[in-house]
């Protein structure tokens, strides 16, 4: 363990007129040392270095005292400094015992303030306003978390430890009354700040090591291939319905959400190695370029729409096109809460899984940058497919059981 030295020293050639000098404090550490001085004054004539005190003058137990009391506050930041468990430095310990900030203790706020004038100037580069505008949200939460439980504004980096992850996560559901799905990524945006903090020295140890987030399984909601298939054939009189219904068909064919859809531009579908046209889509949410094949349908599709301007389809804003989803839907009988985030669900199972297309490629054509989240998300759509052979298996054999018999 490395030990702290607290010595009291007069400088040498420093006498005043009154024939008294300063006595200073010299701090080493970790085979590193830093002055200062205490501001008292001394006859070098009574000072006992040996001893570390004066003696034989007027006032002397005073100035004893006031030494004790230096050397006592500074072990006594030595000590807070060790159960925090965090490196520091000689610099360290005088910058706490005088009530600077030390180079590490930043609060949770203001390393916030900092990651959020970090990834401004990121916006529309490597993440969307949509992204910023969320962070902001989150720091909200945070202020709301820190006034009702610590009653302050801002607290310590130093002082973050796994309990307060799992008490902001209980305040978020709680008080704040966030769904899983949107606690989660608050809780997420969060620990992508600490990871800052981290990186830049402010914390040694990771508060989230032990943290697992809680997983809310959702049933992925898609339409069958009948429900597709009656989509596909129904005609609409109105222009703008049959256009809703054109552009969503499209997207189950190709997986594109619903930004990707509508910045999608005719410069966009290229000739790849295979002498096929494909689709460059550059993926919204993370900003990740990847490549759709256009199958039939779909070429179909873009060859309808071709127009003057540079974009595929008409334009269109996100709620009021699921608004016509929802009445399409009424005239074609499907029995969902049609939005357009079904199709991409659609492409991805009923026209991809279930004509048995592996899972890595089906990643690959979403856009997702890791197997693992295309998995997490179909993993039950592989599973019923499963069954579904194994029951078709088991009729198919069944019956030649029974022709054997006869």
């Amino acid at each position: 363990m490395k030990k702290l030295s607290i010595l009291f020293i007069l400088p040498k050639g420093k006498v005043r007129r009154d024939n008294k000098i300063v006595i200073k404090c010299r701090v080493t550490y970790d085979k590193n040392r830093k002055e200062f001085s205490t501001g008292i004054f001394i006859n070098p004539d009574y000072w006992d270095g040996k001893s570390q005190e004066v003696k034989n003058s007027n006032g002397s137990n005073i100035v004893n005292s006031q030494l004790n009391l230096i050397k006592t506050k500074i072990n006594q930041v030595f000590l807070y400094l060790q159960v925090n468990d965090t490196k520091f430095t000689v610099e360290d310990i005088l910058r706490k015992y005088k009530g600077e900030p030390t180079k590490k203790e930043f609060g949770i706020v203001e390393v916030y303030n900092n990651y959020l004038l970090r990834i401004e100037k990121l916006v529309g580069k490597d993440i969307q306003l949509v992204t910023y505008n969320k962070y902001i949200e989150s720091l909200r939460h945070l202020k709301a978390f820190l006034k009702s439980k610590y009653k302050q504004k801002d607290i310590l980096v130093l002082e973050l430890k796994y309990p307060f992850i799992t008490e902001y996560e209980y305040f978020l559901k709680t008080e704040q009354n966030l769904q899983l799905s949107t606690l989660n990524k608050a809780i997420q945006r969060f620990r992508k700040v600490i990871s800052f903090a981290i990186s830049q020295g402010y914390l040694d140890r990771d508060p989230f090591y032990a943290y697992k987030a809680k997983r809310l399984k959702k049933e992925v909601v898609f339409l069958n291939s009948n429900q597709l298939k009656a989509l596909e054939c129904k005609n609409f009189e109105i222009v703008r319905l049959q256009q809703i219904k054109d552009m969503f068909v499209f997207c189950c064919y190709t997986g594109l959400g619903f930004k990707e859809m509508m910045g999608l531009k005719y410069s966009n579908i290229i000739e790849r190695f295979d002498g096929n046209e494909w689709l460059s889509v550059k993926r919204n949410k993370t900003s990740r370029v990847y490549y759709v094949p256009i199958l039939p349908i779909a070429k179909v599709l873009i060859k309808k729409y071709q127009n003057e301007t540079d974009y595929v389809f008409p334009r269109m804003s996100n709620p009021k096109f699921n608004a016509y989803l929802k009445e399409i839907a009424n005239v074609v009988g499907i029995q969902l809460n049609l939005t357009h985030h079904i199709a991409r669900k659609t492409f991805a199972t009923t026209v991809l899984l279930y004509n048995d297309v592996p899972m890595e490629v089906v990643s690959e054509l979403l856009g997702h940058s890791k197997l693992s989240t295309t998995q997490e998300h179909y993993a039950k759509v592989v599973q019923k497919k499963v069954s579904e052979q194994m029951n078709s298996l088991s009729e198919k054999l069944n019956k030649n059981e029974e022709n054997r018999k006869d």
